[in-house]
């Protein structure tokens, strides 16, 4: 048995506490995310002449983060949460960090309900500064995955969002109980290596808008997968033989592969005219 398998029984998720208020390596795994992302998109946006300034990022990333807070956690509260009435009479509780009188932040976010609040906030941003959509998110597309590997090596250190029972020597005790460590599964597979992939793809793009497609399409792939060795919610269970989160990125996959579609046909019908 090694240090790895019993991560758990010495880490701290609590880095450090001031005042009364408890900083979780989750929360700092959060901020170095959000600057990752801010930062990658000025560093493709001046490498890959993307015609985004960096001002404009900035006031961009702003946008985006109110909508992707806000949809991650409404999201996380009507798809995941078995307390949906609760928070219905109780809305003011949504993002109410304490219990009791006791500081113990915000807990549960939706990947999914993120993404409905990203493009929400995406689109009302573009349509304000008439800026182009589907370049914008081409170059999202390449500063996001790298930064979301982080927001899932912060569900691994909170200690939260375990694999399956497994008898793989690299598993994790939880409760006694070995267990995958899929956290780092999904930091790999649905952040690390897509970063790679779209990277590496970029050269080869012919028209706006593909590479958030492939994105699209890579994400609900991996995620699929990654389910494969997560533990479903409780609250949720399985559905047919699949998790919520299978079901959710399957129709993830569906909708990038006809919005691929759309844009190669368009794609092909400039071609024909040139």
């Amino acid at each position: 048995m090694s240090w790895w398998n019993e991560i758990y029984s010495y880490f701290d998720p609590v880095v450090f506490e001031i005042f009364g208020l408890k900083v979780h390596w989750y929360g700092i795994m959060y901020v170095i995310a959000l600057l990752l992302a801010l930062f990658l998109a000025k560093y493709f946006a001046k490498k890959s002449k993307f015609p985004f300034s960096d001002e404009m990022l900035e006031r961009y990333f702003i946008w985006v983060e109110i909508g992707v807070i806000l949809g991650a956690r409404l999201g996380y509260i009507l798809i995941y949460s078995n307390a949906q009435i609760f928070y219905l009479t109780h809305p003011w509780e949504i993002f109410n960090p304490f219990y009791n009188g006791e500081f113990v932040g915000i807990s549960g976010m939706s990947y999914h309900g993120a993404l409905i609040g990203f493009i929400i906030s995406t689109l009302l941003f573009c349509k304000k500064y008439k800026e182009n959509l589907w370049l914008l998110l081409d170059l999202v597309s390449l500063s996001v995955p790298l930064a979301y590997a982080f927001g899932r090596i912060g569900n691994f250190l909170n200690q939260e969002l375990f694999g399956k029972i497994t008898e793989a020597p690299w598993g994790i005790y939880v409760n006694g109980v070995l267990r995958h460590p899929s956290q780092i599964y999904e930091a790999f597979l649905e952040g690390v290596l897509i970063f790679i992939i779209l990277v590496f793809y970029k050269k080869f793009k012919k028209f706006n808008g593909e590479l958030i497609c492939i994105y699209i399409i890579l994400y609900s792939s991996m995620r699929f997968i990654s389910e494969i060795f997560r533990q479903p919610d409780a609250q949720l269970g399985i559905y047919f033989g699949f998790s919520m989160g299978q079901i959710l990125s399957f129709l993830m996959f569906i909708l990038g592969v006809i919005i691929y579609y759309y844009h190669l046909k368009k794609y092909k019908q400039a071609i024909k005219k040139i």
